[in-house]
């Protein structure tokens, strides 16, 4: 496993896009996720059968590769890994998807994240609980190997949240986007989704716009539901289309993936 491991954090030539595309770097988590579907969320110390059971590729940076790439997106990942099975299955699924692993840190110490997840079939409600290993971070030295220059966009995880917003004692996205507008420089973009009330949006020109959320016929699976939304926002936003475009396609996009296990068929 050794021998493998290191193989892997050899360094490789970074794949070159079609003539004149640029692709999205998406900076930040992977984890291993085990997903249990349930008919129902259970009782505490009960027991109780599940309708299946996997695993699935996550994180919040990962899974914006894994719509971007289902948008036809080109698009890379950069976190860190660590050699061993999880790490082995997290590779091939990005491999998979067509998701670019060059700026993976292979790290030589720690483990891989990994989040148990319940999904309930009768609320489509998502309930993660997830175990932050010891795993290093990426650092500024494996940036300074990255070719900046083959990206238009480079995301961080900087979208905010519906729980972010509420840990501020923001009550809704136009109160949360207004009382944080004063901390970000001038000329930003401020965004927050706010799950079935839809998502607004704050542009350079202190303009605020509003799209309505687009739920399913029947709410299947919430999870990731958020990480869609900035993946479809980013790759509207990278093709020149408007804040108010992006934000209605994010929208969109989200609301199809609550509407079916997983990511596949969210177009």
């Amino acid at each position: 496993m050794a021998a493998g491991a290191a193989a892997r954090r050899d360094p490789e030539p970074e794949p070159v896009p079609a003539a004149g595309e640029k692709r999205i770097l998406c900076v930040g988590l992977v984890c291993l996720d085990i997903i249990t579907v349930v008919p129902a969320y259970p009782a505490e110390d009960t027991d109780t059968r599940c309708v299946s059971q996997r695993w699935q590729r996550g994180g919040n940076a990962s899974n914006s590769c894994t719509v971007l790439a289902l948008l036809g997106a080109p698009c890379a990942f950069m976190g860190s890994l660590a050699p061993g099975h999880a790490g082995d299955f997290i590779a091939a699924d990005f491999q998979r998807r067509g998701v670019d692993v060059t700026h993976v840190a292979w790290q030589p110490h720690g483990d891989v994240p990994c989040a148990c997840c319940i999904v309930s079939t009768a609320s489509g409600s998502r309930t993660i609980m997830l175990y932050d290993t010891n795993l290093p971070d990426v650092t500024a030295r494996d940036f300074e190997q990255v070719d900046l220059s083959q990206y238009k966009w480079i995301h961080w995880e900087v979208f905010i949240s519906k729980d972010l917003a509420r840990h501020f004692g923001y009550r809704s996205a136009p109160e949360a986007l207004r009382g944080l507008r004063g901390r970000v420089q001038p000329g930003a973009t401020l965004i927050c989704a706010w799950a079935e009330e839809g998502a607004d949006a704050v542009g350079p020109d202190g303009e605020l716009v509003h799209s309505d959320a687009f739920p399913p016929e029947t709410l299947v699976d919430t999870l990731g539901a958020g990480d869609t939304f900035n993946a479809a926002v980013i790759f509207a936003l990278s093709a020149g289309r408007s804040l108010q475009d992006a934000l209605t396609f994010g929208c969109q996009i989200a609301g199809r993936k609550c509407g079916i296990q997983g990511f596949d068929g969210i177009v």
